[in-house]
């Protein structure tokens, strides 16, 4: 990328729909009320033919440091330190208020050069705003519609005045994010089902941080990252839309997702809490790992197993990390009864990988990272066929499958047809009668026989073509 852009202004004058008309997708959250963006998010942006960084950022008011909204504001002057031109922003259809004079004084002592844009002008008397916002002295409004991709041409044009052409252009860059697909074997296939590949600790990580609201989501990652790049506080829910943070560990690249705290649907009333909820959910569905942070001091409540279910039923790997460890008196006996309760209560992914962390400390953040990397190498494992049917047959010599209405099922061999997650597939002759009991003692052994602890395998059962079916019986 050539440049970074901050996008700036009092709250609701559309900074997030431009956002996203520069992005060419709905990243940011975008709703009629003032103050939906909190935490400034970065991302890739393409304007015709510049390429370059757009930084989302909150609206700017006018408030004590250490409240909310003050904090919020805080996060959007960094934004402005960071970038190297500032769109200012106004809403052209209200004309200018006295905080559009207040924070254009602000971005004007930045000393970065800036781009005046009137949004909002295709809205009946938005020509008045407009020439209102020469007083600014920020230079020529340019008239925008981001909601409808209008004026696009002249800012465009705007930018290359501002920067200049050399710094304006620059070489294109691939930023692609794939989605993985919803099968019976949700994975990657597998091209050669007798190979073996050793795990590539190189290669960049996706890890999303989910969780109740106020389990300190946020703050952990804050931690993690060693710099306040996400709004935190004592109030409950403060994230809202899905922010990823770039972070080097160790040298290998990571990318953690900080999500909204996910409540229960019943709780959930506001469109705009759904959104968040919603923006989450496509955050999980990116991930590879998942980290699920829970209050030590209230753990385990249906929230909870209801994320991790969910989760599990996606095929991500998930990490257990009991936060404010620093609060607990008695750390060793509720230790031992975390480790119980995460067995008892989470069969579906047993082995799962469970830390005590304190993100306010910043105690057990290299324990987390190391069972983060021990789960994905778990989630990428592949085993030979060869391996999987010497496996087999010692499994149907101690425990064969029962007998279905008189009849006995038979299995005929086994293979690894995905990874992230295992997937395998099953060879047998009547799979619609096959008890689910039996697929889950398969699945268990597998885990146990292979050491695949801690992440959802899944098993698909299959039968082969009987080239008799259809013809009538000879006499």
């Amino acid at each position: 990328m050539t440049f970074k852009v901050a996008i700036i202004g009092r709250p609701n004058v559309g900074k997030s729909t431009l956002f996203n008309r520069l992005v060419g997708r709905k990243l940011a959250l975008v709703d009629d009320t003032p103050g939906v963006t909190r935490d400034r998010r970065v991302h890739a942006a393409k304007l015709y033919d510049l390429h370059f960084d757009v930084i989302d950022t909150a609206g700017f008011e006018d408030a004590g440091a250490s409240t909310l909204p003050g904090r919020m504001r805080a996060q959007t002057e960094i934004a402005i330190r960071e970038a190297d031109l500032i769109f200012f922003t106004i809403d052209a259809k209200s004309g200018l208020l006295p905080d559009d004079r207040t924070f254009a004084e602000v971005v004007r002592k930045s000393g970065k050069p800036v781009v005046l844009v009137a949004n909002k002008a295709e809205a009946k008397g938005a020509q008045g705003g407009m020439l209102e916002a020469w007083e600014l002295g920020l230079g020529e409004p340019i008239p925008v519609s981001a909601e409808h991709g209008q004026g696009m041409p002249d800012l465009r044009d705007a930018v290359i005045a501002a920067l200049g052409e050399e710094r304006a252009f620059g070489e294109e860059e691939d930023d692609v994010e794939e989605v993985a697909a919803s099968e019976v074997l949700i994975g990657e296939d597998i091209t050669d089902p007798d190979a073996e590949p050793s795990y590539d600790d190189t290669k960049p990580m996706r890890i999303a941080v989910v969780g109740r609201p106020n389990a300190g989501k946020s703050t952990l990652i804050n931690a993690l990252i060693g710099e306040e790049r996400l709004l935190t506080g004592p109030e409950a829910g403060i994230t809202r839309d899905s922010i990823s943070v770039d972070w080097d560990w160790r040298g290998r690249r990571l990318k953690l997702f900080d999500t909204a705290g996910m409540r229960r649907k019943a709780r959930i009333h506001e469109k705009l809490e759904v959104m968040s909820v919603q923006d989450g959910l496509r955050a999980i569905r990116f991930a590879e790992i998942v980290i699920i942070v829970l209050d030590a001091t209230i753990p385990f409540e249906k929230q909870d197993l209801q994320i991790a279910d969910l989760i599990i039923r996606e095929g991500r790997a998930p990490v257990i990390a009991f936060n404010k460890w620093d609060l607990i008196d008695k750390p060793q006996e509720l230790l031992a009864e975390l480790r119980e309760k995460t067995e008892r209560l989470l069969p579906q992914a047993r082995g799962m990988q469970a830390v005590t962390v304190s993100a306010e400390t910043g105690r057990g953040l290299d324990k987390l990272m190391d069972a983060v990397i021990r789960t994905h190498k778990v989630w990428n494992s592949r085993v030979s066929t060869g391996k999987l049917n010497r496996w087999l047959e010692g499994i149907l010599a101690h425990h064969p499958p029962p007998a279905v209405a008189g009849r006995r099922l038979k299995i005929k061999y086994v293979t690894q047809a995905k990874t992230r997650p295992p997937g395998f597939v099953v060879q047998c002759s009547r799979p619609d009668a096959m008890p689910q009991s039996y697929v889950r003692y398969l699945s268990n052994s597998l885990r146990e026989a292979f050491d695949m602890p801690g992440v959802p395998i899944r098993i698909a059962l299959r039968t082969s073509d009987n080239p008799f079916a259809g013809r009538a019986k000879k006499r």
